[in-house]
């Protein structure tokens, strides 16, 4: 188990995404290979903003998803035997969104790793602002061996 928090150059020694697909600040909290807590802190300046929508600005609820699958990947990837590898989507079921995400708030996503099998496995992703889920979602996921 990690407990010092990982901050943006330590999460990219663990997957690959970088500017402007970065999309979590800080890992507070991970138990390798099986859960993780990453945080993502919405602001105005984000690159969608300018088109989704300019005069009501929403994250997009597919990034959402992403910024849960990137702490799901953290998690994973951090266990030992998946060092070095690039997790890839396999794809998303029980996808739910709750409330909109706007700019000044604090993005706080949990993932479970809740089964895995060889190379391949699901995460259940909690995403909450304010102590309220505002998305969730199974996010299955294939390791490139």
């Amino acid at each position: 188990m990690e407990s010092k928090a990982l901050y943006v150059k330590d999460i990219e020694k663990i997957i690959p995404h970088r500017y402007p697909f970065l999309l979590i600040d800080k890992i507070a909290y991970i138990e390798n290979g099986k859960s993780a807590v990453g945080y993502k802190n919405v602001t105005i300046n984000e690159y969608f903003f300018q088109g989704h929508f300019p005069q009501e600005p929403v994250m997009p609820g597919v990034l959402i998803i992403e910024a849960m699958a990137q702490v799901g990947a953290v998690a994973i990837l951090s266990e030992e035997k998946f060092k070095n590898k690039i997790a890839y989507f396999g794809g998303i079921n029980k996808a739910k969104f709750r409330r909109k995400v706007i700019p000044g708030d604090t993005l706080i996503l949990e993932v479970e790793i809740i089964k895995m099998k060889g190379f391949a496995g699901i995460g259940k992703g909690i995403a909450k602002v304010d102590n309220k889920i505002v998305a969730e979602a199974e996010i299955m996921f294939i390791i490139d061996k």
